[in-house]
């Protein structure tokens, strides 16, 4: 079986991010994406993602098969919301574990919710995701989104072997348009993709990350 790297191994942390100053953009105003509303917040900030990953997510979606669509979640997560994901997602693993020691709850809590000095999501590079056709109705991929290792008996897991022939075909099928845009997924969360943050850096052997967590409102910095 090949390694899985979790957000919280150092090699992650180690890579620096080198901020190209890509603005954040609303993928609703795009319109070719179905948006889902589960993980709306009060702000917003849920439908915003680099403009870079936007334009791979529109090539993925490109690659489709007629009749099937790319069906959006969540994108850019404000650092203090992915801190109290965290800490809640700890919380719950050290009530189950008392026996846990420090160091195994964070590495076992970055299975399902990123460290929020490192997360994808905060700065503005991944994107939770799945398949739909034309009218909205999701297919079969093995759980439910956001299902985490525990109540999935690991079938979150991207290459999970618990799960139908048809979930397997759907996985491969996302993950296959996904990667030609030049996406890479987190191994144990089917569901999470992401372009330019530094565990892409990692998976891709990039010297630097081109994206570091980001507040919505900050200014952009010209490219140029």
């Amino acid at each position: 079986m090949t390694e899985i790297v979790l957000m919280s191994d150092p090699r992650v942390a180690a890579i620096p991010v080198a901020e190209c100053g890509e603005r954040l953009v609303d993928v609703r105003l795009e319109g070719s994406l179905l948006v889902d509303t589960r993980k709306q917040d009060p702000a917003d900030a849920f439908a915003y993602l680099r403009d870079g990953v936007l334009d791979r997510l529109l090539k993925a979606q490109a690659l489709l098969p007629r009749g099937l669509r790319l069906l959006f979640v969540e994108g850019y997560r404000p650092p203090a919301l992915q801190r109290k994901y965290f800490e809640e997602y700890a919380d719950q693993l050290r009530t189950g574990n008392p026996e846990w020691p420090a160091e195994q709850i964070h590495s076992a809590a970055s299975r399902y919710v990123s460290p929020p000095d490192i997360a994808p999501h905060s700065a503005g590079a991944a994107v939770d995701l799945t398949l739909a056709d034309t009218s909205g109705r999701e297919l079969d991929l093995g759980t439910r989104m956001n299902a985490n290792p525990e109540e999935s008996a690991g079938a979150c897991y991207t290459d999970a072997l618990n799960i139908s022939e048809e979930a397997r075909a759907n996985r491969n099928l996302l993950g296959s348009v996904l990667t030609a845009a030049g996406l890479v997924n987190y191994p144990t969360e089917w569901w999470h993709w992401s372009f330019g943050d530094r565990y892409w850096a990692m998976v891709t052997g990039e010297a630097a990350a081109l994206y570091g967590p980001k507040e919505i409102g900050e200014p952009s910095r010209s490219q140029h």
